[in-house]
């Protein structure tokens, strides 16, 4: 949670003398606003070229070029940080002040994000993720990489309650994905081919009849394509999950490179993600909801904070899931099918519709050609429910659903039988008053049990 404050022009008040001012770094402006100067020059040199008048193109792109670097020099110079006991204090704004505290108290991670012009510069951008919030509480963007990193253990070790000067807490490497693996998937996955084939045959199409007008129509099938195919291998690029006192650490990325921690309890659901192509190489993709990251895409697109395993297998996936929710093993949990008469609702779905749980867990399990298994620890549920819509009232059935932290993980029981839905809803809420009294301290050392083994494969 954040608490801001606005004002007019007039800066604010004076600062405690136990509060040192920062700065972010001087090349801030350029690493800001980059694109939005490449736009601009890139349409004036297209008028340009077209009307012959290069000379004004170049002036006016000149102009406002030196006009965004004014306004960027202007928000750098008025944008100050400082500790403030148990907040990081950020003010900002150029004509209207706004100050922003993040209570270090309620700090679930710091993520490190360094795109590709910020790494030339050498700068690197502070994500600040905050209990309770959809996204991104605090942004510091951006500072020098040395600066960044000793700031993001500076913050940490307050939010845990430990020395500031403490430094940031070793880590173990426990799975790297290899690139031809991820390439694989890739290859493997129905949706890179369902937006390549088509903008392949557009390019040639276009190149062949010399219509380029017709490959600047479909300029978002080509992004789809991209982001599927390419982006993803560039955006996934060396992934790596190391463990730490701190957390699940996540590296990776090409052009952008984050850096990111899974904090040690924070995790309030996870899905097993495997689709059709997948299952001969027995790979899976592991997703999770963590408290104070944002939800999952609307689309239904890999939300890549949510991501904890982009491609593994399974047995390594189900490692690593051992490590964020330990003395879990979702193969032992005892799963129930649906009902026969489910048939008339979902003929195909429902025969890989089942639901169980045991003293620790609930497991959902559903799909045909993609097959999901959503786990949700009993002290993480926040509510339970039980829907029927009219074919289901028809039939006798119902649904539960076990409601968690915003995410790409929802966890529901479908199409089961009126009165087991009903039975389950008031099990599941005793499992979760049970499970939120005799849950443990959420810190990593305590719950991983020693010193962790590589497991990459």
């Amino acid at each position: 949670m954040t608490v801001e404050q606005q004002s007019g022009p007039v800066p604010g008040g004076a600062v405690p003398d136990n509060a040192e001012p920062r700065r972010l770094h001087p090349l801030t402006p350029v690493a800001r606003g980059w694109k939005a100067m490449a736009v601009v020059i890139a349409i004036f040199g297209q008028h340009a070229a077209r009307t012959q008048e290069t000379r004004l193109g170049v002036i006016v792109a000149g102009c406002v070029f030196l006009v965004a670097l004014l306004w960027g020099l202007l928000t750098w110079a008025f944008t100050v940080y400082r500790i403030e006991d148990d907040d990081l204090r950020i003010d900002s704004g150029v004509l209207f002040r706004r100050t922003r505290h993040v209570h270090l108290g309620r700090l679930q991670a710091v993520d490190v994000v360094r795109p590709f012009i910020a790494r030339l510069l050498g700068l690197a951008e502070l994500k600040l993720q905050v209990a309770g919030g959809d996204s991104a509480e605090g942004s510091l963007a951006y500072l020098r990489e040395s600066d960044a990193a000793v700031l993001r253990a500076e913050l940490l070790a307050r939010a845990a309650g430990v020395r500031p000067d403490a430094g940031e807490a070793p880590e173990r490497p426990l799975v790297v994905v290899p690139m031809p693996v991820l390439i694989g998937s890739v290859l493997l996955s129905f949706a890179s081919w369902l937006f390549l084939l088509p903008t392949l045959g557009l390019i040639v199409g276009g190149v062949a009849t010399g219509n380029m007008a017709l490959l600047l129509g479909f300029i978002p099938l080509f992004i789809l394509a991209w982001q599927f195919t390419v982006g993803r291998v560039l955006r996934y690029f060396d992934f790596t999950v190391s463990e730490s006192p701190d957390g699940l650490r996540l590296a990776h990325g090409l052009i952008e490179h984050r850096h990111q921690t899974v904090p040690p309890g924070r995790v309030q659901a996870v899905r097993l993600v495997q689709p059709w192509l997948w299952r001969a190489k027995g790979w899976v993709r592991v997703e999770v909801n963590v408290a104070g990251y944002g939800g999952g895409s609307e689309d239904g697109s890999e939300n890549h904070e949510s991501t904890l395993l982009p491609v593994a297998p399974r047995e390594v996936a189900l490692g690593v899931l051992g490590r964020i929710l330990p003395g879990v093993d979702v193969d032992a949990v005892p799963l129930t099918a649906v009902p026969a008469r489910a048939r008339w609702h979902s003929p195909v779905r429902r025969r890989k519709m089942a639901c169980g749980a045991d003293e620790k867990v609930f497991v959902a399990r559903r799909g045909v050609f993609r097959r999901e298994t959503d786990v949700i620890p009993h002290a993480k549920v926040q509510s339970v429910r039980r829907t029927q819509g009219p074919l289901e009232r028809l039939l006798g059935l119902a649904t539960v659903h076990l409601d968690s932290t915003p995410g790409p993980v929802r966890v529901t029981a479908p199409l089961r039988d009126a009165e087991e839905a009903s039975r389950l809803v008031d099990e599941q809420a005793e499992r979760s008053r049970i499970g939120r009294r005799g849950e443990g301290p959420h810190r990593w050392s305590s719950l991983s049990g020693g010193s962790p083994e590589r497991i990459d494969r």
